[in-house]
């Protein structure tokens, strides 16, 4: 925000002193501004449309509009404008549908000051973010494009999204060698790289191409199965497609969620596999694509960070109401020398880990620094096994999952 500007926060709550409490206790901070306050939801979404805040502050429980469908219709009509919600109730189907509803964070009443604070200011620098996008471009809109998908099929392709809450874990090595395994003729697959400030899985196949996931996000509504051919990278040493991230990593504030979103669900309309690669930090982009996900794969290393990190991830996976059968637990750059073991991880996190790809530092590295995922000319060897290993216990995570929502 620029110097001298404050964060404009609506109020909406149906509780008169719940809403003079919150304003007293923001009236202390120098860069927060209460425009307005709202006792019903109806009223909530008017102010929100007149007064145009940054921040609204959500009540879920009111007379008429409760809080989430509130916030959905606020978020729809302008994008840009972030919500708190909340509520007394901790509920994790709360909220998951709040997250849903595209709240920007979810707190229980009556929260902490500090806590308060934190998630404004956090908000406030999403709104920020997002009010520069909405005046630099105008959405396109098509009256004929595709038409959204209703529901996860699992007759459709698999969304795989390959995620570890600490870097450095391999996730972009374990995704471009995955995707070949799993790659066949009958089983066609595409990697889309999801870390759009700085990804790599171009460069880990030493290929390049003019377009990337830019080209198609703005024509989401309207792609056809020649324009994703047109802008896909074609990796000729396994037949894997590639959707490459932005050549800039500015550019990467021109992708919405919701656009990411639409691109992987239209994608797996034309391919067997989705493979996802994720960047460590939780934005919109990873959660919308984790939420799509017919898996998760989960990535550790024997670190205690790493395996910390793990354990908050599952939490937060248990909090948006995603079932841990969806998880597949995995340990990359396994060290046979180092007294933690997958056994041991899986006990304390509650998670079985299904699969073990080992140390081979002689084998990933030169095969990264080449551009030859090693899946391809080391197949023989430890970590190239522990790959194919991942692939096959990804299966068996796939028709487990589809036998529990489908009913076999």
């Amino acid at each position: 925000m620029a110097v001298g500007d404050k964060i404009r926060v609506l109020i909406v709550d149906d509780i008169a002193e719940t809403r003079e409490n919150v304003r007293k206790l923001l009236q202390f901070e120098s860069d927060v501004e209460v425009v307005g306050a709202a006792k019903t939801g109806k009223e909530g979404i008017q102010l929100a449309q007149e007064l145009d805040p940054d921040v609204v502050l959500m009540d879920i429980n009111m007379p008429d509009i409760d809080g989430i469908a509130a916030t959905e219709t606020i978020r729809k009509s302008k994008p840009y404008i972030q919500v708190v919600i909340l509520s007394v109730q901790g509920d994790q189907n709360y909220m998951r549908k709040a997250m849903l509803a595209g709240a920007r964070d979810f707190l229980t009443k009556p929260p902490m000051g500090d806590e308060l604070i934190s998630a404004i200011r956090r908000a406030s620098e999403m709104a920020v973010q997002e009010r520069a996008k909405s005046i630099q471009s105008i959405p396109l809109q098509s009256s004929s494009g595709l038409k959204p998908v209703q529901a996860r099929s699992f007759s459709q392709g698999k969304i795989v999204s390959i995620y570890s809450p600490k870097g450095g874990t391999g996730c972009t090595t374990v995704a471009v060698n995955l995707a070949i395994a799993l790659h066949n003729e009958d089983t066609r697959v595409v990697i889309v790289d999801g870390n759009l400030q700085f990804g790599d899985v171009a460069v880990f196949v030493n290929e390049q191409g003019k377009n990337t996931i830019i080209d198609v996000a703005p024509r989401v509504d309207e792609l056809d199965p020649d324009i994703v051919d047109e802008i896909m990278i074609k990796h000729a040493g396994s037949g894997i497609h590639i959707l490459a991230a932005p050549s800039q990593p500015a550019e990467a504030e021109n992708v919405t969620s919701d656009q990411f979103v639409k691109v992987l669900e239209y994608l797996q309309q034309l391919y067997a596999y989705v493979i996802v690669d994720t960047t460590s930090l939780l934005t919109d982009i990873t959660l919308g694509a984790i939420d799509v996900s017919s898996s998760i794969i989960l990535l550790t290393t024997q670190d205690i960070p790493a395996i910390k990190n793990c354990r908050l991830f599952l939490d937060v996976l248990e909090t948006l109401g995603i079932a841990r059968e969806r998880i597949v637990f995995a340990m990359n750059k396994y060290d046979k020398r180092i007294a933690i073991t997958s056994e041991r991880i899986g006990e304390n996190l509650k998670q079985e880990i299904v699969a073990t790809i080992p140390l081979d530092e002689r084998v990933v590295i030169p095969s990264v620094n080449r551009g030859i995922p090693f899946v391809i000319d080391k197949k023989t060897q430890p970590a190239a096994r522990g790959i194919y290993a991942l692939a096959e216990s990804l299966r068996t995570a796939l028709s487990k999952v589809e036998e529990i929502e489908f009913g076999g």
